[in-house]
């Protein structure tokens, strides 16, 4: 007699979103690295972290004779998830480059979740009583820990605002798509061949901004190895496997993890003193 399968439990599905967004956290150190390393754009950063994850994930579906996706739904999904990254990270990055990244992030982390909020309120779907109250202590402390910038004019940071909106809605449109899974395509393959095709979307567009004049080296090998690993083809296929089992309201809200482990590691790696109010809104 077999043995009934158990429902997944919601708490796995939190672990799975938590470690994403921790992971998330270590993207931005290591592509800073990469960028000062390899000579890259912040947009090629993004063309190339995205095309690495993607085709790693690839290579490791080949490698062990797991099947590729088959039917139209399955492409569809994976060209519309494959269009998003690579609109959130264009937007996000021309965002930075209009500013800064404690504008970009601030706008761009803090506005996703208030995004997936007002869907689920406009289409009756249903959100838990304190879920207002999290996203707003959430974006309380986010707000504390980034902090406003200065220095700016105000067309550059209304347009610097503009792209990241853009880009948070991209993201929230990823996770609003993800929270609805296709019949036999799993989390690791939508997100292999999804983050390849946004991959190659973004390259053309990053080689005619910024160019693409990689440095080779055995540094920037593994920085690109990390960055394509880590935060990017392990944390989101966690993310959307997260995604199946916990709210996309409270998946939105993690991704404020991101961050939080950012400014943490910057403190501790790159030696960069938080304030009492950082210190406040990171609590």
């Amino acid at each position: 007699m077999r043995p009934a399968m158990t429902e997944p439990r919601p708490g796995t599905g939190l672990l799975y979103l938590i470690t994403s967004g921790l992971l998330w956290g270590t993207g931005g150190l290591t592509g800073s690295l990469l960028s000062r390393v390899a000579g890259l754009s912040a947009l090629s950063v993004a063309a190339c972290r995205l095309t690495a994850g993607g085709v790693l994930i690839v290579i490791f579906l080949t490698v062990t004779g797991r099947r590729w996706p088959a039917g139209r739904a399955a492409w569809s999904r994976i060209a519309v998830i494959g269009v998003l990254a690579a609109l959130y990270q264009s937007c996000y990055f021309i965002a930075v480059a209009l500013t800064s990244v404690a504008l970009a992030t601030l706008v761009t982390i803090g506005t996703a979740p208030v995004i997936v909020l007002g869907v689920f309120w406009v289409t009756g779907r249903r959100v838990g009583r304190l879920a207002p109250v999290a996203a707003c202590l959430a974006l309380t402390g986010l707000g504390l820990l980034v902090g406003l910038p200065s220095g700016f004019s105000q067309t550059a940071v209304l347009a610097s605002a503009g792209m990241a909106v853009l880009a948070a809605a991209g993201f929230a449109a990823v996770t609003l798509t993800g929270a609805r899974p296709v019949p036999g395509l799993d989390d690791l393959t939508v997100t292999g061949f999804g983050f390849a095709l946004g991959g190659l979307i973004l390259l053309p567009l990053a080689a005619a901004t910024g160019g693409l004049s990689f440095r080779p080296g055995l540094e920037a090998a593994g920085l690109l190895l990390a960055l394509g690993t880590g935060p990017t083809a392990v944390a989101y296929t966690l993310y959307f496997r997260g995604l199946r089992r916990v709210a996309a309201t409270t998946a939105a809200l993690l991704t404020l993890l991101e961050p939080l482990t950012g400014t943490v590691l910057a403190a501790f790696v790159l030696g960069q003193r938080l304030s009492a109010t950082g210190m406040a809104g990171a609590a």
